[in-house]
């Protein structure tokens, strides 16, 4: 498993590499976070880069790994700026936050739903899974509306499609985003939801437009 840092970093390689840079100063300069030499060595030591003097370049196993979190991360740009409707000043610091909570189910369901899109907003390309080569057009039954769980299902949050950007920034606000794992506490009178440490009351037409990644009932992740 790879830590948010270090994939962060591979992220940056991969930029870089789009521009034939592969020079550390290039990479730190696309880096979301600072990096030292002794990260370098740990990404060295699982055989994931090789470096002299002042390149770095990707191992075989390397470039998979990084083509995946990239893809991840653009196919979340996609999804915040298209069906999120935010603005390119959230979009970047949101689609960070999503990429490092995409489990593969969840990726290909996103892919999908977006129609399998080949370029991110500002352009880049997007590379292609497994569901864009098989052009799937039907997302997982797994994949469901907060709506339809039944009290004491649970599921994990997979995007919001709020009717507004107010709703959007209030929900996030409160902590429920991308990667939580809630509960269907009761349906009614209320539609009422567990997380974390927080019960929270919300009108159905906001439930509707909660995406889950249904979950068993013994998950606790």
């Amino acid at each position: 498993m790879l830590t948010e840092k270090q994939e962060e970093i591979l992220e940056a390689i991969w930029v870089a590499g789009e521009y034939k840079d592969f020079s550390v100063e290039g990479i730190k300069k696309r880096c979301a976070v600072d990096f030292s030499e002794d990260d370098l060595y740990i990404l060295r030591n699982k055989s994931l880069i090789i470096s002299s003097v002042d390149m770095i370049m990707f191992s075989g196993e390397g470039k998979k790994i990084a083509e995946a979190i990239i893809r991840r991360h653009r196919l979340a740009e996609v999804l915040v700026s298209s069906i999120l409707k935010m603005k390119s000043a959230d979009m970047e610091e949101v689609a960070c936050k999503v990429e490092h909570s995409l489990v593969p189910e969840v990726e290909e369901a996103i892919c999908t739903l977006l129609g399998h899109p080949e370029i991110c907003p500002d352009g880049k390309p997007i590379p292609k899974g497994k569901c864009c080569v098989k052009r799937l057009k039907e997302i997982s039954n797994t994949v469901v509306s907060l709506i339809s769980l039944k009290p004491g299902e649970k599921g994990k949050i997979t995007y919001i499609r709020p009717g507004n950007h107010s709703n959007l920034h209030q929900l996030m606000s409160l902590g429920l985003h991308p990667g939580i794992l809630v509960t269907v506490h009761r349906t009614s009178p209320a539609f009422c939801i567990k997380f974390d440490n927080t019960e929270l009351a919300m009108d159905e037409l906001i439930a509707k437009n909660i995406f889950v990644w249904r979950a068993d009932n013994s998950s606790t992740e």
